[in-house]
């Protein structure tokens, strides 16, 4: 098998795993959280970057 259609049969397999994901996804139900009571403010540290309490700022 040439490398072009490795690359072609490859593809074809990326689009398929695309097409199954964005039809999981619109099946999903949303998830029914409850709200979080006393939590931090503005973006969330763990997805940001920097995670500051007290004065003081981690970096992970």
């Amino acid at each position: 098998m040439s490398d072009d259609q490795k690359q072609k049969k490859l593809q074809a397999a990326a689009k398929r795993a695309l097409a199954e994901a964005a039809a999981r996804k619109a099946e999903a139900e949303p998830l029914d959280l409850p709200s979080e009571l006393g939590g931090r403010e503005g973006p969330e540290p763990t997805r940001f970057g920097d995670w500051e309490k007290k004065g003081i700022v981690s970096d992970f």
